[in-house]
């Protein structure tokens, strides 16, 4: 049996996780993710088959790595973002790209933009997902991120989620 879903609940379920890193509710996000998940941002000069174990990534996390990064993003001590940034992510282009037994690969088109000290920063890319069903209960399995900058400048940093 192929995992099924549509792609109306592909971009409610990326639209809500959008709407959960604008509002800044973290451990709601992160709830959104398998224990074994990865949330993947390789640097702007790598393709799309790079590895972090081979390659340097702008982040390579694991569950206990995104637990630990939304931890420090809501503390005081985290001055790249306290107070924390306004950020609108825009999702588009959601498309349902292939499915198995256990997961489906989504893939959007988005537009992140973060606000802070009187400047608006504006990441794009593309993101690809592998969602999986862990107790009928749709989750993030893996979460890639691709950059489609020349590099982070002006911006210089990631201090957001994307």
């Amino acid at each position: 049996m192929t995992f099924q879903i549509t792609r109306d609940e592909a971009e409610d379920f990326i639209f809500a996780e959008a709407d959960m890193l604008d509002d800044w509710e973290l451990e709601d996000w992160l709830a959104l993710f398998v224990d074994d998940a990865v949330y993947n941002v390789p640097s702007t000069d790598l393709d799309k088959s790079a590895q972090a174990a081979n390659n340097l990534f702008y982040i390579a996390d694991d569950r206990g790595r995104l637990e630990e990064r939304v931890t420090r993003l809501k503390k005081k001590t985290a001055h790249a973002e306290f107070p924390r940034s306004k950020t609108r992510h825009l999702i588009s282009n959601v498309r349902v790209r292939e499915t198995d037994a256990d997961s489906a690969t989504v893939t959007t088109a988005f537009a992140t933009f973060r606000s802070k000290d009187g400047i608006t920063d504006t990441y794009i890319g593309s993101t690809r997902y592998k969602l999986v069903r862990p107790n009928g209960t749709l989750k993030i399995a893996e979460k890639w991120c691709f950059l489609d900058m020349d590099g982070l400048r002006p911006q210089g940093r990631i201090s957001i989620l994307l």
